[in-house]
């Protein structure tokens, strides 16, 4: 598609000769040629059989092991279509929802929920994290069912396990925008609260956050080992 500039370029210099007409048809088509290159889907839908590379994992202790260039919302969109990909949008677009509830409250709110924003950010990692292994044990499961259908009962324990873990990712997944929707409505309470109400809340809220990022790392340890095997 991007050839199309210089051809249409070449077609009006040679009907005009318009001096002008070179450069910006090769200015267009370099900025056509940069902008593709970093496109995430131009990469997955063009470049077939080459990997997109993927954004680093996170860690609940260091925050900054994580790319800043590619956001949730992008890696999202490597997923492949389908309900999996449909439940983690729909929970990235209640994600922001809590963080811009978060960042339009008072000031008062805003330091005593500044643990909780880091946190929610790791969450959003964390769950395309768990969503993109999900899909891998999917995969691996429909080979290990194959492999069955040759009546292999040494392949039936690792299948029904890896079942067991996709039904839980897919539980956690299903979850997460009813979870998202419980922390803003906390949000918005710790904002009408005051003192040590708001205190105690805004702590409630951080562990509510730490136990929802121990879950989906777990749930993301335990579907990269099986894709490390």
């Amino acid at each position: 598609m991007n050839l199309v500039v210089p051809v249409i370029g070449a077609g009006i210099f040679a009907t005009t000769s318009l001096w002008w007409v070179p450069p910006l048809t090769a200015f267009t088509y370099a900025a056509l040629v940069f902008l593709s290159a970093r496109d995430p889907v131009f990469e997955e839908k063009i470049l077939t059989g080459r990997t997109v590379a993927r954004a680093p994992q996170p860690a609940l202790g260091g925050l900054d092991s994580k790319d800043p260039d590619i956001s949730p919302e992008r890696r999202v969109r490597w997923l492949p279509r389908g309900e999996t990909r449909q439940r983690v949008e729909a929970a990235l677009a209640v994600h922001r929802k809590v963080i811009t509830a978060i960042e339009e409250s008072d000031d008062v709110t805003r330091a005593v929920l500044d643990d909780a924003v880091p946190k929610l950010h790791v969450a959003a990692g964390w769950m395309v994290d768990v969503a993109h292994n999900r899909e891998k044990a999917a995969g691996a499961i429909e080979d290990l069912r194959s492999r069955d259908a040759g009546g292999d009962p040494a392949q039936t324990p690792d299948l029904e396990k890896l079942e067991d873990e996709l039904r839980a990712a897919d539980a956690e997944i299903s979850g997460m925008v009813d979870s998202l929707l419980a922390l803003r409505a906390r949000v918005v309470r710790i904002s009408i609260e005051s003192g040590s109400n708001a205190q105690a809340a805004a702590g409630n809220l951080n562990e509510s956050l730490d136990e929802l990022n121990l879950r989906l790392e777990a749930l993301d340890t335990t579907l990269s080992t099986h894709e490390r095997r």
